[in-house]
Protein backbone atom coordinates (compact mmCIF):
# COMPACT_ATOMS: atom_id res chain seq x y z
CA UNK A 1 0.00 0.00 0.00
CA UNK A 2 1.56 3.54 -0.74
CA UNK A 3 0.89 5.49 2.20
CA UNK A 4 1.66 8.50 -0.32
CA UNK A 5 -2.18 8.36 -0.65
CA UNK A 6 -3.50 7.50 3.07
CA UNK A 7 -5.87 10.24 4.02
CA UNK A 8 -6.44 11.13 7.64
CA UNK A 9 -9.51 13.23 8.89
CA UNK A 10 -9.54 15.17 12.19
CA UNK A 11 -11.92 17.86 13.53
CA UNK A 12 -9.94 21.20 14.14
CA UNK A 13 -11.66 24.43 16.03
CA UNK A 14 -14.63 25.95 14.75
CA UNK A 15 -15.95 22.46 13.43
CA UNK A 16 -13.40 22.88 10.68
CA UNK A 17 -12.71 19.39 8.96
CA UNK A 18 -8.92 19.10 7.44
CA UNK A 19 -7.95 16.27 4.86
CA UNK A 20 -3.79 15.79 6.16
CA UNK A 21 -2.14 13.31 4.18
CA UNK A 22 0.20 11.13 5.59
CA UNK A 23 3.42 12.57 3.82
CA UNK A 24 2.04 16.01 2.89
CA UNK A 25 3.81 18.31 0.39
CA UNK A 26 1.40 21.47 1.42
CA UNK A 27 4.01 24.39 1.62
CA UNK A 28 5.76 26.01 4.08
CA UNK A 29 4.42 29.82 5.14
CA UNK A 30 6.85 32.32 6.22
CA UNK A 31 4.80 35.58 7.15
CA UNK A 32 7.28 38.67 7.09
CA UNK A 33 5.48 42.16 8.70
CA UNK A 34 7.06 45.51 9.45
CA UNK A 35 5.60 47.88 11.49
CA UNK A 36 5.09 51.25 9.76
CA UNK A 37 6.66 50.11 6.12
CA UNK A 38 4.99 52.53 3.91
CA UNK A 39 4.91 51.14 0.06
CA UNK A 40 6.62 54.10 -1.09
CA UNK A 41 9.72 52.87 0.62
CA UNK A 42 9.65 49.59 -1.23
CA UNK A 43 11.94 49.96 -4.30
CA UNK A 44 9.54 47.44 -6.15
CA UNK A 45 6.80 50.16 -6.18
CA UNK A 46 8.64 52.03 -8.13
CA UNK A 47 8.34 55.68 -5.59
CA UNK A 48 10.43 58.16 -5.60
CA UNK A 49 12.70 56.69 -3.12
CA UNK A 50 13.64 54.09 -4.60
CA UNK A 51 17.46 55.44 -5.73
CA UNK A 52 18.06 56.10 -2.25
CA UNK A 53 17.14 53.43 -0.83
CA UNK A 54 16.86 50.45 -2.96
CA UNK A 55 15.42 47.44 -1.24
CA UNK A 56 17.03 44.19 -3.28
CA UNK A 57 15.77 41.75 -1.00
CA UNK A 58 12.17 42.66 -0.18
CA UNK A 59 12.33 43.55 -4.19
CA UNK A 60 13.89 39.42 -4.90
CA UNK A 61 10.85 38.73 -3.60
CA UNK A 62 8.51 40.49 -5.84
CA UNK A 63 10.87 39.99 -8.80
CA UNK A 64 10.11 36.22 -8.07
CA UNK A 65 6.53 36.27 -7.38
CA UNK A 66 3.45 39.03 -7.54
CA UNK A 67 3.51 42.50 -6.24
CA UNK A 68 0.35 43.61 -4.98
CA UNK A 69 -0.99 47.23 -5.81
CA UNK A 70 -3.80 47.52 -4.28
CA UNK A 71 -4.05 45.44 -1.01
CA UNK A 72 -5.65 47.40 2.22
CA UNK A 73 -6.11 47.93 5.18
CA UNK A 74 -9.54 47.26 7.44
CA UNK A 75 -8.65 49.85 10.33
CA UNK A 76 -5.37 51.84 9.72
CA UNK A 77 -3.84 51.30 12.84
CA UNK A 78 -1.39 48.62 14.49
CA UNK A 79 -3.12 46.26 17.36
CA UNK A 80 -6.37 46.71 14.62
CA UNK A 81 -4.65 45.61 11.74
CA UNK A 82 -3.06 42.80 13.62
CA UNK A 83 -5.96 41.25 14.99
CA UNK A 84 -7.42 41.13 11.49
CA UNK A 85 -4.79 39.47 9.96
CA UNK A 86 -4.74 36.87 12.27
CA UNK A 87 -8.60 36.12 12.77
CA UNK A 88 -9.60 36.95 9.41
CA UNK A 89 -11.76 40.06 10.97
CA UNK A 90 -13.26 43.26 11.21
CA UNK A 91 -12.46 44.57 14.11
CA UNK A 92 -16.29 44.66 14.91
CA UNK A 93 -15.58 40.94 15.12
CA UNK A 94 -12.99 40.53 16.89
CA UNK A 95 -13.14 43.18 19.23
CA UNK A 96 -10.13 44.94 18.47
CA UNK A 97 -11.34 48.32 17.77
CA UNK A 98 -7.93 50.61 19.16
CA UNK A 99 -4.76 49.95 20.30
CA UNK A 100 -6.03 49.94 23.81
CA UNK A 101 -7.98 46.86 22.88
CA UNK A 102 -6.50 43.60 23.79
CA UNK A 103 -6.96 40.05 21.70
CA UNK A 104 -9.03 37.32 23.24
CA UNK A 105 -6.53 34.60 23.24
CA UNK A 106 -10.06 32.30 23.32
CA UNK A 107 -11.21 33.50 19.94
CA UNK A 108 -9.93 31.13 17.00
CA UNK A 109 -7.83 32.11 14.52
CA UNK A 110 -5.65 31.27 11.54
CA UNK A 111 -2.89 30.20 13.77
CA UNK A 112 -4.86 27.52 15.53
CA UNK A 113 -6.43 26.45 12.42
CA UNK A 114 -3.07 25.95 10.50
CA UNK A 115 -1.74 24.23 13.86
CA UNK A 116 -4.43 21.84 14.30
CA UNK A 117 -3.77 20.87 10.57
CA UNK A 118 -0.66 19.98 11.27
CA UNK A 119 1.40 22.78 10.99
CA UNK A 120 4.39 23.22 12.98
CA UNK A 121 3.75 27.18 14.11
CA UNK A 122 5.28 30.08 15.27
CA UNK A 123 5.57 34.01 16.21
CA UNK A 124 8.24 35.84 16.41
CA UNK A 125 8.84 39.75 16.98
CA UNK A 126 5.89 41.97 17.63
CA UNK A 127 3.01 40.81 18.88
CA UNK A 128 1.22 43.94 19.78
CA UNK A 129 -2.05 42.45 21.06
CA UNK A 130 -1.88 42.14 24.97
CA UNK A 131 -2.35 38.88 25.70
CA UNK A 132 -0.55 35.78 25.73
CA UNK A 133 -0.21 34.51 21.89
CA UNK A 134 -2.09 31.48 21.24
CA UNK A 135 -2.47 28.87 18.52
CA UNK A 136 1.90 28.84 18.39
CA UNK A 137 3.88 25.67 19.52
CA UNK A 138 6.54 28.82 19.67
CA UNK A 139 6.61 32.50 19.96
CA UNK A 140 9.14 34.94 21.26
CA UNK A 141 7.94 38.48 21.16
CA UNK A 142 8.44 41.92 22.18
CA UNK A 143 6.59 43.35 25.15
CA UNK A 144 4.04 45.64 24.29
CA UNK A 145 5.99 48.09 21.60
CA UNK A 146 9.35 46.53 22.73
CA UNK A 147 12.66 48.49 21.98
CA UNK A 148 15.14 49.15 19.19
CA UNK A 149 18.20 48.57 21.22
CA UNK A 150 18.91 45.26 23.60
CA UNK A 151 15.28 44.27 23.44
CA UNK A 152 13.71 41.88 25.58
CA UNK A 153 11.38 39.51 24.53
CA UNK A 154 8.80 36.80 26.05
CA UNK A 155 9.82 33.40 25.23
CA UNK A 156 7.65 30.58 25.12
CA UNK A 157 6.09 29.81 28.83
CA UNK A 158 7.63 32.64 30.48
CA UNK A 159 4.06 34.77 30.05
CA UNK A 160 2.80 35.13 33.85
CA UNK A 161 5.40 33.51 35.26
CA UNK A 162 7.08 35.71 36.87
CA UNK A 163 6.29 37.53 40.44
CA UNK A 164 2.77 39.28 40.85
CA UNK A 165 1.70 37.66 37.32
CA UNK A 166 4.18 39.45 35.25
CA UNK A 167 5.94 38.24 32.44
CA UNK A 168 9.27 37.11 32.54
CA UNK A 169 11.13 38.89 29.80
CA UNK A 170 15.28 37.93 28.27
CA UNK A 171 17.16 40.54 26.79
CA UNK A 172 18.67 40.17 23.96
CA UNK A 173 22.09 42.21 22.63
CA UNK A 174 21.90 43.96 19.52
CA UNK A 175 19.25 46.03 17.18
CA UNK A 176 15.57 44.86 17.53
CA UNK A 177 15.76 43.91 13.51
CA UNK A 178 19.43 41.69 13.75
CA UNK A 179 17.60 39.83 17.31
CA UNK A 180 14.24 39.15 15.84
CA UNK A 181 15.74 37.34 12.38
CA UNK A 182 18.04 35.72 14.96
CA UNK A 183 15.14 34.14 16.91
CA UNK A 184 13.47 33.61 13.69
CA UNK A 185 16.54 31.23 11.56
CA UNK A 186 16.96 29.81 15.23
CA UNK A 187 13.51 28.46 14.68
CA UNK A 188 13.85 27.33 11.44
CA UNK A 189 16.64 25.46 12.42
CA UNK A 190 14.82 23.48 14.93
CA UNK A 191 11.80 22.73 13.00
CA UNK A 192 11.00 19.38 12.09
CA UNK A 193 11.49 18.76 8.51
CA UNK A 194 9.08 16.15 7.77
CA UNK A 195 6.60 18.56 8.13
CA UNK A 196 5.47 21.86 7.57
CA UNK A 197 5.72 25.25 9.27
CA UNK A 198 4.02 28.48 9.88
CA UNK A 199 6.13 31.58 10.93
CA UNK A 200 4.98 34.82 11.46
CA UNK A 201 7.95 37.09 11.46
CA UNK A 202 7.91 40.92 13.01
CA UNK A 203 10.08 43.70 12.67
CA UNK A 204 9.44 46.59 15.25
CA UNK A 205 10.69 49.11 12.64
CA UNK A 206 10.34 51.17 11.11
CA UNK A 207 8.24 52.63 13.72
CA UNK A 208 8.60 55.67 15.65
CA UNK A 209 10.99 56.66 16.82
CA UNK A 210 12.87 55.29 13.84
CA UNK A 211 16.05 54.00 15.89
CA UNK A 212 18.19 52.34 13.26
CA UNK A 213 21.28 50.03 13.69
CA UNK A 214 24.57 51.36 14.58
CA UNK A 215 25.97 50.38 11.11
CA UNK A 216 23.09 52.60 9.13
CA UNK A 217 23.57 55.50 11.60
CA UNK A 218 25.31 57.63 8.34
CA UNK A 219 23.60 56.25 5.94
CA UNK A 220 22.43 58.94 3.32
CA UNK A 221 24.21 61.73 5.99
CA UNK A 222 25.20 63.36 3.14
CA UNK A 223 22.27 63.51 0.71
CA UNK A 224 19.14 65.74 0.29
CA UNK A 225 16.18 63.61 0.26
CA UNK A 226 13.34 64.75 -2.33
CA UNK A 227 10.56 65.84 -0.84
CA UNK A 228 7.14 65.12 -1.91
CA UNK A 229 4.99 67.88 -4.29
CA UNK A 230 2.62 68.10 -1.41
CA UNK A 231 4.33 68.34 1.61
CA UNK A 232 3.25 72.15 2.19
CA UNK A 233 -0.18 71.38 1.56
CA UNK A 234 -2.55 73.36 3.66
CA UNK A 235 -5.86 71.31 3.54
CA UNK A 236 -8.10 74.20 1.98
CA UNK A 237 -9.55 71.75 0.03
CA UNK A 238 -10.26 69.40 2.40
CA UNK A 239 -12.86 68.95 5.21
CA UNK A 240 -12.61 70.32 8.26
CA UNK A 241 -11.10 67.43 9.98
CA UNK A 242 -7.78 67.33 8.09
CA UNK A 243 -7.23 70.30 9.05
CA UNK A 244 -7.01 69.72 12.57
CA UNK A 245 -5.62 66.11 13.13
CA UNK A 246 -2.17 65.64 14.93
CA UNK A 247 0.23 63.93 12.30
CA UNK A 248 1.62 67.19 11.07
CA UNK A 249 5.63 67.12 10.65
CA UNK A 250 5.94 70.38 12.33
CA UNK A 251 5.10 69.07 15.78
CA UNK A 252 7.67 66.12 15.65
CA UNK A 253 9.36 66.26 19.13
CA UNK A 254 13.38 66.34 20.16
CA UNK A 255 12.71 62.26 20.75
CA UNK A 256 11.80 62.30 16.96
CA UNK A 257 14.54 64.83 15.64
CA UNK A 258 17.16 62.91 17.85
CA UNK A 259 17.32 66.49 19.21
CA UNK A 260 18.29 68.20 15.64
CA UNK A 261 15.16 70.89 16.35
CA UNK A 262 14.69 73.72 13.74
CA UNK A 263 14.87 77.61 14.87
CA UNK A 264 12.15 78.43 17.36
CA UNK A 265 11.09 81.11 15.43
CA UNK A 266 11.27 78.66 11.56
CA UNK A 267 7.80 79.33 10.32
CA UNK A 268 5.47 75.82 9.38
CA UNK A 269 6.69 75.12 6.14
CA UNK A 270 10.32 75.46 7.69
CA UNK A 271 9.95 72.85 10.39
CA UNK A 272 8.16 70.74 8.02
CA UNK A 273 11.39 71.04 5.93
CA UNK A 274 13.83 70.29 8.53
CA UNK A 275 12.11 67.88 9.90
CA UNK A 276 11.62 65.94 6.96
CA UNK A 277 15.06 65.47 6.42
CA UNK A 278 15.63 64.21 9.58
CA UNK A 279 12.62 61.86 9.80
CA UNK A 280 12.75 60.28 6.29
CA UNK A 281 16.79 59.75 6.54
CA UNK A 282 16.44 57.63 10.22
CA UNK A 283 12.84 56.07 8.76
CA UNK A 284 14.86 55.03 5.71
CA UNK A 285 18.11 53.59 7.73
CA UNK A 286 15.67 51.26 9.60
CA UNK A 287 14.42 49.98 5.96
CA UNK A 288 17.65 49.60 5.33
CA UNK A 289 18.23 46.98 8.00
CA UNK A 290 14.73 45.22 7.59
CA UNK A 291 16.17 45.01 3.83
CA UNK A 292 19.19 43.27 4.80
CA UNK A 293 17.68 41.07 7.58
CA UNK A 294 14.69 39.47 4.94
CA UNK A 295 17.66 39.03 2.67
CA UNK A 296 19.08 36.54 5.36
CA UNK A 297 16.00 34.51 5.83
CA UNK A 298 15.87 33.99 1.81
CA UNK A 299 19.39 32.99 2.01
CA UNK A 300 18.81 30.56 5.14
CA UNK A 301 15.82 29.35 2.40
CA UNK A 302 18.21 28.89 -0.63
CA UNK A 303 20.95 27.18 1.42
CA UNK A 304 18.33 24.55 3.21
CA UNK A 305 16.79 23.83 0.01
CA UNK A 306 13.64 25.02 1.28
CA UNK A 307 12.99 28.07 -1.47
CA UNK A 308 10.91 26.36 -3.49
CA UNK A 309 7.88 24.83 -1.23
CA UNK A 310 7.78 27.96 0.78
CA UNK A 311 5.34 30.86 0.40
CA UNK A 312 7.32 33.91 1.22
CA UNK A 313 5.47 37.45 1.95
CA UNK A 314 6.74 40.59 2.91
CA UNK A 315 4.19 43.32 4.19
CA UNK A 316 3.64 45.90 6.60
CA UNK A 317 0.93 46.42 9.52
CA UNK A 318 -0.83 49.47 7.39
CA UNK A 319 0.44 52.08 5.27
CA UNK A 320 2.47 55.49 6.48
CA UNK A 321 2.80 59.10 5.53
CA UNK A 322 5.86 59.96 4.44
CA UNK A 323 5.71 63.68 4.63
CA UNK A 324 2.90 63.81 2.01
CA UNK A 325 0.01 66.42 2.66
CA UNK A 326 3.04 66.90 5.52
CA UNK A 327 2.13 64.54 7.39
CA UNK A 328 3.70 61.49 8.99
CA UNK A 329 1.85 58.64 11.31
CA UNK A 330 -0.73 56.50 9.35
CA UNK A 331 -4.95 56.67 10.95
CA UNK A 332 -6.82 57.88 7.83
CA UNK A 333 -8.16 56.36 5.09
CA UNK A 334 -5.89 58.58 2.28
CA UNK A 335 -3.90 56.15 0.07
CA UNK A 336 -0.20 56.09 2.09
CA UNK A 337 -2.02 55.30 5.05
CA UNK A 338 -4.14 53.00 3.85
CA UNK A 339 -2.85 51.27 1.08
CA UNK A 340 -0.08 47.96 2.61
CA UNK A 341 3.02 47.06 0.65
CA UNK A 342 2.53 43.30 -0.03
CA UNK A 343 4.57 40.97 -2.20
CA UNK A 344 4.59 36.99 -2.17
CA UNK A 345 6.71 34.61 -3.80
CA UNK A 346 5.76 30.56 -4.35
CA UNK A 347 8.11 29.33 -6.69
CA UNK A 348 6.16 26.05 -7.56
CA UNK A 349 2.94 28.37 -8.44
CA UNK A 350 2.74 31.70 -8.48
CA UNK A 351 4.41 33.54 -11.63
CA UNK A 352 7.04 35.31 -11.23
CA UNK A 353 7.52 39.08 -12.14
CA UNK A 354 3.88 39.66 -11.90
CA UNK A 355 1.56 42.77 -11.03
CA UNK A 356 -1.65 42.26 -9.30
CA UNK A 357 -4.41 45.36 -9.24
CA UNK A 358 -7.17 43.45 -7.26
CA UNK A 359 -8.65 44.93 -4.71
CA UNK A 360 -7.17 42.99 -1.25
CA UNK A 361 -7.84 43.53 2.09
CA UNK A 362 -6.02 42.34 5.58
CA UNK A 363 -8.67 40.14 6.30
CA UNK A 364 -7.97 38.08 3.61
CA UNK A 365 -4.46 36.87 4.55
CA UNK A 366 -5.95 34.23 7.07
CA UNK A 367 -7.57 32.70 4.08
CA UNK A 368 -5.14 32.70 2.10
CA UNK A 369 -2.87 30.79 4.01
CA UNK A 370 -5.50 28.27 4.80
CA UNK A 371 -6.14 28.08 0.94
CA UNK A 372 -2.18 27.24 0.69
CA UNK A 373 -2.31 24.70 3.54
CA UNK A 374 -5.40 23.05 2.28
CA UNK A 375 -7.53 23.90 5.07
CA UNK A 376 -11.15 25.18 4.00
CA UNK A 377 -11.81 28.04 5.40
CA UNK A 378 -13.95 28.47 8.61
CA UNK A 379 -17.00 30.66 8.53
CA UNK A 380 -16.24 32.80 11.10
CA UNK A 381 -13.44 34.58 8.68
CA UNK A 382 -14.90 37.95 6.84
CA UNK A 383 -12.43 37.62 4.37
CA UNK A 384 -11.83 35.51 1.37
CA UNK A 385 -8.58 33.87 -0.25
CA UNK A 386 -7.27 35.46 -3.21
CA UNK A 387 -4.87 32.39 -4.48
CA UNK A 388 -6.41 32.24 -7.77
CA UNK A 389 -6.09 36.60 -7.93
CA UNK A 390 -2.03 36.05 -7.63
CA UNK A 391 -1.97 33.21 -10.49
CA UNK A 392 -4.09 35.71 -12.86
CA UNK A 393 -6.80 34.15 -12.46
CA UNK A 394 -9.29 36.59 -10.89
CA UNK A 395 -12.79 34.95 -9.94
CA UNK A 396 -15.18 36.55 -11.86
CA UNK A 397 -17.35 37.56 -8.73
CA UNK A 398 -14.22 39.04 -6.82
CA UNK A 399 -15.24 42.38 -4.89
CA UNK A 400 -14.96 45.89 -6.67
CA UNK A 401 -14.74 47.82 -3.35
CA UNK A 402 -12.93 47.28 -0.13
CA UNK A 403 -14.17 49.09 3.29
CA UNK A 404 -12.21 50.76 6.07
CA UNK A 405 -13.26 51.63 9.58
CA UNK A 406 -11.48 53.99 11.86
CA UNK A 407 -13.02 53.85 15.50
CA UNK A 408 -10.06 55.98 17.70
CA UNK A 409 -12.28 58.75 17.78
CA UNK A 410 -10.21 62.14 18.83
CA UNK A 411 -7.27 59.91 20.75
CA UNK A 412 -4.88 62.10 22.34
CA UNK A 413 -2.14 61.86 20.32
CA UNK A 414 -3.29 62.47 17.33
CA UNK A 415 -7.09 63.65 17.02
CA UNK A 416 -8.26 61.51 14.47
CA UNK A 417 -11.79 61.87 13.86
CA UNK A 418 -13.33 58.12 13.75
CA UNK A 419 -14.67 57.57 10.13
CA UNK A 420 -15.62 54.87 7.82
CA UNK A 421 -15.67 54.41 3.87
CA UNK A 422 -15.36 52.92 0.97
CA UNK A 423 -12.61 52.45 -1.99
CA UNK A 424 -13.22 51.42 -5.66
CA UNK A 425 -11.30 51.19 -8.25
CA UNK A 426 -11.50 54.62 -9.52
CA UNK A 427 -13.31 56.45 -5.87
CA UNK A 428 -13.21 56.94 -2.38
CA UNK A 429 -15.65 58.15 0.00
CA UNK A 430 -14.92 58.51 3.20
CA UNK A 431 -17.98 59.60 5.96
CA UNK A 432 -16.13 61.18 9.38
CA UNK A 433 -19.04 60.39 11.64
CA UNK A 434 -17.00 61.89 14.65
CA UNK A 435 -18.14 59.82 17.39
CA UNK A 436 -16.25 57.83 20.22
CA UNK A 437 -19.17 55.40 20.51
CA UNK A 438 -17.30 54.41 23.58
CA UNK A 439 -14.23 52.69 22.29
CA UNK A 440 -11.14 52.39 24.97
CA UNK A 441 -8.68 55.27 23.87
CA UNK A 442 -11.15 57.50 22.34
CA UNK A 443 -11.90 61.07 23.59
CA UNK A 444 -15.50 61.81 24.63
CA UNK A 445 -15.91 65.25 22.05
CA UNK A 446 -18.25 64.47 19.23
CA UNK A 447 -18.08 66.20 16.29
CA UNK A 448 -20.22 66.79 13.46
CA UNK A 449 -20.11 64.35 10.68
CA UNK A 450 -18.95 65.70 7.33
CA UNK A 451 -18.05 63.80 4.13
CA UNK A 452 -14.75 63.68 1.66
CA UNK A 453 -15.02 61.91 -2.12
CA UNK A 454 -11.61 61.80 -4.17
CA UNK A 455 -11.69 61.17 -7.84
CA UNK A 456 -8.58 59.02 -7.69
CA UNK A 457 -8.03 59.19 -11.57
CA UNK A 458 -8.10 62.76 -12.21
CA UNK A 459 -6.74 63.36 -8.48
CA UNK A 460 -4.23 60.49 -7.70
CA UNK A 461 -2.70 62.40 -4.73
CA UNK A 462 -6.21 63.64 -3.48
CA UNK A 463 -5.87 67.15 -3.27
CA UNK A 464 -9.44 67.53 -4.13
CA UNK A 465 -12.47 66.91 -2.01
CA UNK A 466 -15.22 67.06 -4.64
CA UNK A 467 -18.36 65.59 -2.59
CA UNK A 468 -20.08 69.40 -2.78
CA UNK A 469 -19.88 69.08 -6.59
CA UNK A 470 -22.65 68.73 -8.42
CA UNK A 471 -21.41 66.73 -10.89
CA UNK A 472 -20.48 64.01 -8.79
CA UNK A 473 -24.14 63.60 -7.46
CA UNK A 474 -25.13 60.50 -8.51
CA UNK A 475 -21.64 58.97 -8.20
CA UNK A 476 -22.40 59.94 -4.44
CA UNK A 477 -25.51 57.93 -4.35
CA UNK A 478 -24.01 55.03 -6.13
CA UNK A 479 -21.13 54.58 -3.57
CA UNK A 480 -23.10 55.15 -0.32
CA UNK A 481 -25.26 52.66 -1.60
CA UNK A 482 -22.62 50.40 -2.26
CA UNK A 483 -21.34 51.14 1.53
CA UNK A 484 -24.61 49.95 2.67
CA UNK A 485 -23.72 46.98 1.37
CA UNK A 486 -20.72 46.44 2.45
CA UNK A 487 -21.85 47.68 5.92
CA UNK A 488 -24.50 44.78 5.86
CA UNK A 489 -22.50 42.08 4.42
CA UNK A 490 -19.88 42.55 6.70
CA UNK A 491 -22.25 42.75 9.92
CA UNK A 492 -21.36 46.65 10.74
CA UNK A 493 -24.85 48.44 10.62
CA UNK A 494 -25.25 51.90 12.04
CA UNK A 495 -28.24 50.61 13.53
CA UNK A 496 -26.25 49.06 16.41
CA UNK A 497 -25.31 52.38 17.83
CA UNK A 498 -28.58 54.86 18.58
CA UNK A 499 -26.31 58.11 18.71
CA UNK A 500 -24.83 57.22 15.30
CA UNK A 501 -28.68 55.85 13.73
CA UNK A 502 -30.12 59.15 14.89
CA UNK A 503 -27.37 61.37 13.09
CA UNK A 504 -27.50 59.24 9.50
CA UNK A 505 -31.08 60.51 9.35
CA UNK A 506 -29.66 63.82 8.66
CA UNK A 507 -26.13 63.56 7.76
CA UNK A 508 -25.71 60.47 5.61
CA UNK A 509 -28.06 60.88 2.80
Amino acid sequence: MNTKNILSISIGIAGSIFLKAANPERPNIIYIMADDHASQAVSAYGGMLKDYLPTPNIDRIANEGVRLDNCFVTNSISSPSRAAIITGQFSHKNGVYTLWDHLDRNLPNVAKELQHSGYQTAMIGKWHLGTEPAGFDFYNVLPGQGRYDNPKMIKSGDWGVAPNNKNKETEYAGHSTDVITDEALKYLQNTDKNEPFFLMCHFKAPHRPWSPAERFQNLLKDVNIPEPENIFETYANKGEYAQVIGTGMEIMNKTDLKNNVPPEDATRDEKRRWNYQIYIKDYLRCIAGIDENVGRILQYLDNNGLSENTVVIYTSDQGFFLGEHGWFDKRLMYEESLRMPFVIRYPKEIPSGTVNDDLVMNVDFAPLFLDFAGVKKPKYMQGESFRKNLKGKTPGNWRKAVYHRYWMHADPSHNVCAHYGIRTDRYKLIYYYGQPLGMTGTKDAPLTPEWELFDLQKDPFEMYNVYNNSEYASIIKSLKTQLLKMKKKYNDEDEKYTILDNLNKTYFW
